[in-house]
C-alpha cells in the first residue's frame, strides 16, 4: 500500500533547478544598443514635444537607424572575435533588428510620405515590417553555426532599412538647395527631387520588402572588406564611393544603398542574358539544383 501511495503521490523534491544563462557582456550591450536606437528612432519620428521641424525629426530618426546598423555590425564581430557566439545572442539580435530595421522604417515612412491614402501607406509599412520578420526568421533557421558570413540570400534587413532612412536624411540638404543662395536650375532640380521622393519612397519600400524575402544573393560588404587582399579595381570603387560622399554629401547615401539593394536582380538578369558570368561571390539568384539524370 505504501509503495502504491508513493507512486500515486510522489514525494515533493523541491523546484527544478533551471539552467543558468551566462551573457557575453560586450556583444549583448552592442545588441541592446541596436534596439535602443530603434526605439529612439520611433520616438523621435512621432514626437510632438520636440522643438524641431518634421524634416529635422525624420533626419534624426534616420540617423539613429544608421547608428543601429553600426551596433548590428559590431555585435556579431565582437561575439566571433571573443568566441562568445551563442543562440541567445542570435535570438536577441533578431529581436532588436525587428525593432530597428522593421518597425522604425515603417513609422518613418508613415511620417514622411503623405501623397498616398493613409490606408495604402499603412499597408505598405505593415508589409515591409512583416517581410523583415520573415527575413530574420528564415535567416535564423537556415544559417549554420559555422557559416562564414560572406553573403546573404535575400536583401539584408539593415540594408533595406538604411535605404529608406537615407532618403529622409537627404531631405534637409535638398531643402537647403531650394534657397536663393543657389542657381535657379539647382533650385528646380531640388524641388523636383523632393516631389519625386514623396512618390518613390513608398513604392521603393514595397520593392525592398520583396527583395528581402527573395533568393537573390548579396555579398556581406563588411566581411569582404575586412578579410584578405583586394584587387585594384575594388580599391578604386571604394575611393569612388568615398569621393561621392564628400562631393554629394547626404545625396550619396541613397545612390549607394539603392545600388546595393538592386544589384541582386540586376546581376541575375545580366547572368541570364549572358552578359556576365556567375561566380560564388556574385549576387545571383539561388535556385534549386537540377535533378540527377534518370537511367533510360
Amino acid at each position: 500500500m505504501s509503495e502504491l501511495r508513493r507512486r500515486i503521490w510522489p514525494r515533493h523534491r523541491g523546484p527544478r533547478r533551471r539552467r543558468r544563462l551566462t551573457l557575453a557582456v560586450l556583444p549583448t550591450m552592442l545588441t541592446l544598443g541596436n534596439g535602443v536606437c530603434g526605439m529612439a528612432s520611433i520616438a523621435v519620428a512621432v514626437s510632438v514635444n520636440l522643438p524641431w521641424e518634421d524634416d529635422q525629426k525624420l533626419f534624426i530618426a534616420g540617423c539613429l537607424i544608421f547608428i543601429g546598423m553600426l551596433f548590428d555590425a559590431l555585435d556579431g564581430s565582437a561575439a566571433r572575435m571573443t568566441n562568445q557566439s551563442s543562440q541567445f545572442g542570435a535570438e536577441l539580435d533578431s529581436l532588436c533588428d525587428a525593432i530597428t530595421f522593421g518597425a522604425a522604417p515603417a513609422v518613418i515612412l508613415w511620417r514622411f510620405s503623405d501623397v498616398f491614402p493613409h490606408r495604402l501607406s499603412w499597408a505598405i509599412g505593415v508589409v515591409f515590417t512583416l517581410c523583415v520578420l520573415i527575413r530574420l526568421a528564415r535567416f535564423n533557421v537556415e544559417t549554420e553555426e559555422d557559416d562564414p558570413h560572406e553573403g546573404f540570400e535575400g536583401l539584408p534587413s539593415p540594408a533595406a532599412a538604411g535605404t529608406i532612412a537615407s532618403f529622409v536624411i537627404s531631405v534637409p540638404h535638398l531643402h537647403s538647395l531650394t534657397t536663393n543662395g543657389y542657381g535657379e536650375r539647382i533650385q528646380d532640380l531640388a524641388n523636383t527631387a523632393l516631389t519625386v521622393f514623396q512618390y518613390a519612397v513608398p513604392l521603393m519600400t514595397l520593392t525592398l520588402a520583396y527583395l528581402m524575402v527573395s533568393r537573390f544573393r548579396y555579398p556581406h560588404v563588411v566581411q569582404q572588406w575586412l578579410r584578405g587582399r583586394k584587387a585594384p579595381h575594388q580599391i578604386g570603387q571604394a575611393l569612388f564611393v568615398i569621393g561621392g560622399v564628400f562631393l554629394f554629401n547626404e545625396l550619396a547615401l541613397p545612390l549607394a544603398l539603392c545600388f546595393y539593394a538592386f544589384s541582386g536582380p540586376v546581376r541575375h538578369l545580366a547572368v541570364r542574358l549572358g552578359v556576365t558570368k556567375a561566380d560564388a561571390s556574385s549576387p545571383t539568384l539561388v535556385t534549386d539544383p537540377e535533378p540527377p539524370p534518370t537511367e533510360s
